[in-house]
């Protein structure tokens, strides 16, 4: 993320309650099945939340993410909000940016790479560990 947006700060560990994991989308350049998050009835997503001051770094995130957000139509993901609870301490409510991605039809799994990348970064954010064994469960090709 600092690579892509010098402005960003590490924020916290977030917990976005009643969503799932899944691997809706195609990744042309990755060549498989890249993550989603799909409303679930008491399911929970962990990730992680950044500050972002640059406005340049916003355009940047949001071409990596295939947002534009004059365009209606067309884009790969959409940027908008939801309450998420922020992990610590004193555990918060907060609204927070996320990027959702438009649901493809028969999108291939994940492949193995790009589950270890999202293993390595559970396990740098220190993600809870329940949650962490979940992703290493998830099937791939």
């Amino acid at each position: 993320m600092k690579m892509r947006c010098p402005s960003s700060r590490f924020d916290c560990v977030a917990l976005l309650p009643d969503h799932k994991i899944s691997f809706t989308l195609r990744s042309k350049r990755r060549r498989c099945g890249v993550a989603n998050i799909v409303p679930s009835t008491g399911g929970e997503v962990f990730g992680v939340l950044y500050q972002i001051n640059g406005s340049l770094d916003w355009k940047v995130l949001d071409a990596a993410e295939g947002f534009q957000p004059s365009n209606k139509r067309g884009n790969t993901y959409i940027r908008t909000t939801r309450k998420v609870q922020k992990q610590g301490k004193f555990p918060t409510h907060i609204t927070a940016y996320i990027y959702i991605g438009v649901i493809e039809r028969s999108p291939p799994l994940p492949n193995k790479a790009y589950l270890n990348q999202m293993i390595t970064g559970a396990e740098q954010c220190q993600l809870p560990y329940y949650y962490l064994q979940s992703l290493k469960e998830i099937s791939y090709k």
